[in-house]
């Protein structure tokens, strides 16, 4: 379990986001314990690395903290140019006292979630629900790899608050300054209409 996972490893609350997302080689015979303390280690390690060098102004408390905003940078795109961008909105929203409202974060609180995220997902209260709650949402909600664990240590420094998955082969996003922008680029990209 979880839990279990925890007490053997030595980590003080839930176990998620601790294990970096790597290919490791390992012996025949090797425990998951074992590759699971590597995993740990590599993650600490690249933690202890980024925090120190971290942007100045940052409104993150603790390593813990950025590893959590990692991760929602991890689930928010596969594209490793905006991981940057995408840790600014969200930098930015945390020093507005915005919600962050991101999909990602709601889904994995979510209980009943079957791949199609409903008004009634975003208006359940869970701690995990970014639209609701103001701030980080508890716990990480993914393993971020190193490049989002220096996006969210060095976020861009552009003035985005907003933005949107274009819908399109690229997976890449639509950025933007104001609310009235970001409304455009919805009807653009999600409900396609001008």
């Amino acid at each position: 379990t979880d839990a279990q996972i925890a007490t053997l490893l030595g980590i003080d609350g839930s176990p998620e986001g601790w294990f970096m997302p790597e290919t490791y080689q390992f012996h025949r015979g090797s425990s998951d314990l074992e590759l699971l303390k590597r995993m740990y280690g590599e993650m600490q390690h690249t933690l202890e690395q980024e925090w120190p060098n971290r942007a100045e102004g940052l409104p993150l408390a603790n390593p813990y903290q950025a590893l959590i905003l990692a991760s929602i940078v991890e689930k928010e795109t596969g594209v490793a140019s905006e991981r940057p961008q995408i840790a600014g909105v969200f930098v930015r929203r945390l020093q507005k006292d915005m919600l962050l409202q991101t999909d990602p974060s709601v889904i994995y609180g979510a209980a009943d979630y079957h791949g199609d995220l409903t008004r009634k997902h975003l208006q359940t209260d869970t701690p995990y629900n970014t639209y609701i709650n103001k701030g980080l949402p508890p716990t990480p909600i993914a393993l971020p790899g190193e490049a989002a664990l220096q996006a969210a240590a060095h976020p861009s420094g552009a003035d985005y608050l907003y933005f949107v998955s274009r819908m399109d082969n690229t997976g890449k996003s639509e950025f933007s300054r104001t609310l009235d922008e970001h409304n455009a680029n919805v009807r653009r990209y999600i409900l396609k209409r001008p």
